[in-house]
């Protein structure tokens, strides 16, 4: 049905016609006001188009809902009673944010970063079906308009919504797209190759109409079972193998063509027999791509025959099984038309990106069973991007994995704009390195005039740098800097970290083989290059210092009881243990134990001063004693924090200990007026060293936090 037509209904008859009496009656008033009354003709004749797509009724009102708010109309009452709605109206939305980059891009700019773009913001796939028929809508009317705002939207067309109708399989309005899109953008080729096609689109259709059913009689008599479809080739279409080819117009023998699809194999060459004895072939035009495939695997029989009326046709030839290969698989002709699918400039990211438009595209193909809510449901889970696309300041698009930071944008943009990176802007606004921007957010990366990377980039309790790609890139510049600085720069790491856990005694001497270096220098060095991380030597430090586990018994004995602390005494059993409040051991650590007047055994650090001095006054109460098999949740630890004072900073602090799932028993805050220096000691529970030095990490990366390290 013509726009024309859709348009003298008026919105109301068609809403009477398709919607139920909820949605009319939440509707009537929208329907008969002047504002939307001005693009009636279009918004119907999208509703229409939504209509042959077999829409629901969400998504026409989302359509209409959309027109009414671009017309200024106020739609929050009719949205607040249907929340469902949100995402296919946000949807259109953020598209036309897309629209307006497309329309600013540079002349030589890409589009397929602005499809993934789209694709990404979009999480409804509904919202496809809106933005593809609303867009040939307009090209259908886009006679009236200017010609330059005709081949805006033409060129648009061609970058954005044809592409994407062609790969979800929308075939229907792909090839309409693209003939309108052409048709304003080259009018005299396309009036050209119009007058070449000396018969009407209706008559090209009828002759492919009465091919498929002269084969399809003549496969019937051979006894082959087929299924045949048709088409006559589009306008566009056909300048397009004209341009590839480098051929006239009559060097073409598909304007006309058919797709038989057969069992197996020797179906294919049984069918290519009966094509042949039917119709006289054109020699020079057969190719056998199923004992030659193409190199993407593409297998097919294809050859050019001449019809009735002297016509030439195209017929290809291939299985069930082939043809699924080559709608959904690598040959899948949106892939090798639209550029290579497979090289050195492929990437994982591509390969995963096709494999979720191919799932959008199976959804489209699935049969309707009427189950609309789990198909949804469905969309939502599996397509939900682990990418997030961003845009820089000059509108280009750049995909990163979900997750990464804007100092990884920095890096994918260039190498040197990542070492010369001092801070960036989100959206305008400035945030810290480690700030994780949200796919259609603008980035801007704030540079100095040195090549000067940190260290702490590298360090994964930071966040700074969360892609590979990136930190192999801060590594690499680092290794370049001579051995005498690496080593003195993993010296201040380590000795760092051994403060901040209180373990300046620890024996070092097994760390080197825990992490496959030769000696403690190379083990230096490798740690000032972010490999292991802080984390990993707490860990280390950890599992050197802990007892080796016991060898199992000949017979399994019946279980000792243990002590509530997990801590065995040498020669004597279930005893009353506690930790000592003045040095916190945690397993890891040397420990020792002094036998107190009614609280049981003491457990304390082996370097401990308080318990130097208790020996010093009663030998005899000292004891061995160490960590049992069985340890225990939860352990007190002090944390010293240090900081300039500002607003929010307790808060920050006491947030970072609460997402690193960290028990906070007790606080104590102080500031110094004059120095303006906020001193916050924290009681906490920690598992072991490792979550020990992953809190201490993050809270020394709270902006003004100056120190944070164990109380000794």
């Amino acid at each position: 049905m013509n726009a024309a037509k859709s348009a003298s209904r008026g919105l109301r008859d068609w809403l009477e016609r398709h919607l139920d009496a909820h949605w009319n009656a939440r509707l009537a008033g929208l329907a008969g006001d002047a504002a939307l009354r001005a693009n009636e003709a279009e918004l119907l004749a999208t509703l229409d188009l939504l209509a042959q797509l077999r829409a629901d009724a969400d998504t026409f009102v989302a359509c209409i809902l959309h027109a009414a708010r671009q017309a200024g109309l106020d739609i929050d009452a009719i949205f607040a009673h249907a929340p469902r709605l949100r995402e296919l109206i946000e949807g259109q939305q953020a598209a036309e944010k897309v629209w307006s980059l497309h329309a600013a891009r540079p002349a030589t700019g890409g589009s397929e970063g602005l499809r993934r773009l789209l694709l990404a913001i979009i999480r409804d796939l509904r919202v496809v079906f809106i933005l593809l028929a609303r867009q040939l809508a307009r090209l259908r009317a886009a006679d009236a308009l200017p010609p330059d705002r005709r081949r805006e939207l033409a060129q648009l067309t061609f970058d954005i919504h044809a592409p994407l109708a062609n790969r979800l399989g929308i075939w229907q309005l792909k090839w309409e797209l693209e003939d309108l899109a052409f048709r304003h953008l080259q009018p005299e080729t396309y009036q050209r190759i119009a007058r070449l096609l000396d018969d009407s689109r209706a008559d090209r259709d009828r002759f492919i109409v009465r091919a498929k059913k002269a084969l399809r009689v003549a496969l019937a008599r051979a006894g082959i079972q087929a299924e045949i479809a048709g088409r006559s080739k589009h306008i566009y279409s056909i300048w397009k193998k004209m341009q590839r080819k480098g051929g006239d117009f009559g060097a073409l023998y598909d304007i006309h063509a058919l797709r038989v699809l057969v069992d197996d194999v020797a179906a294919c060459y049984a069918a290519l027999g009966v094509v042949h004895t039917l119709w006289p072939p054109v020699p020079s035009e057969f190719d056998d791509y199923i004992a030659r495939p193409k190199g993407n695997n593409y297998q097919s029989l294809h050859t050019a025959v001449i019809g009735s009326d002297g016509k030439t046709l195209e017929v290809q030839i291939r299985s069930h099984e082939m043809h699924a290969h080559a709608e959904a698989g690598v040959a899948a002709h949106w892939r090798y038309k639209e550029g290579p699918s497979t090289g050195p400039g492929r990437t994982d990211a591509d390969a995963e990106f096709e494999r979720k438009v191919a799932w959008m595209r199976s959804l489209l193909e699935a049969k309707d069973d009427g189950d609309d809510a789990a198909l949804l449901a469905g969309f939502r889970t599996d397509i939900l991007e682990d990418r997030v696309y961003l845009l820089t300041p000059q509108g280009q698009v750049m995909d990163l994995p979900s997750g990464a930071t804007v100092l990884d944008f920095a890096y994918h943009v260039h190498t040197n704009v990542g070492h010369r990176c001092r801070g960036a802007k989100v959206n305008g606004r400035i945030v810290p390195l480690g700030f994780q921007p949200a796919s259609g957010d603008r980035v801007e990366i704030i540079t100095g005039k040195t090549i000067e990377p940190r260290r702490d980039w590298l360090s994964l309790q930071h966040g700074f740098l969360t892609t590979h790609r990136a930190r192999e890139k801060v590594r690499a510049w680092f290794k370049h800097a001579d051995r005498d600085a690496n080593l003195a720069a993993g010296r201040a790491i380590l000795d760092r970290e051994l403060k901040r856990l209180a373990l300046a005694n620890a024996d070092l001497s097994g760390l080197p083989e825990k992490f496959r270096c030769k000696t403690l220098d190379d083990f230096l060095v490798a740690l000032a290059l972010g490999d292991p991380s802080a984390g990993q030597v707490a860990r280390a430090l950890h599992e050197l210092h802990a007892p080796p586990p016991e060898p199992p018994p000949l017979q399994a004995p019946r279980a000792p009881k243990r002590s509530k602390d997990a801590i065995v005494i040498e020669g004597v059993g279930n005893l009353l243990t506690t930790l000592a409040r003045c040095c916190q051991p945690l397993p890891g650590d040397a420990i020792v134990g002094y036998i107190t007047r009614g609280r049981g055994v003491s457990i304390h650090r082996a370097d401990c001063a308080s318990f130097a001095r208790l020996r010093a006054r009663d030998a005899s109460r000292a004891i061995e004693v160490e960590w049992g098999g069985a340890r225990a949740q939860a352990y007190e630890v002090d944390v010293l924090v240090r900081g300039y004072d500002r607003k929010w900073l307790h808060k920050d602090v006491t947030n970072v200990i609460a997402a690193a799932n960290v028990h906070l028993i007790a606080v104590n805050t102080r500031v110094d007026a004059a120095s303006g220096l906020a001193t916050m000691n924290f009681a906490v529970r920690v598992a072991d060293f490792e979550q020990l030095s992953t809190l201490l990490g993050q809270l020394a990366a709270v902006p003004n936090v100056v120190e944070a390290r164990r109380l000794a």
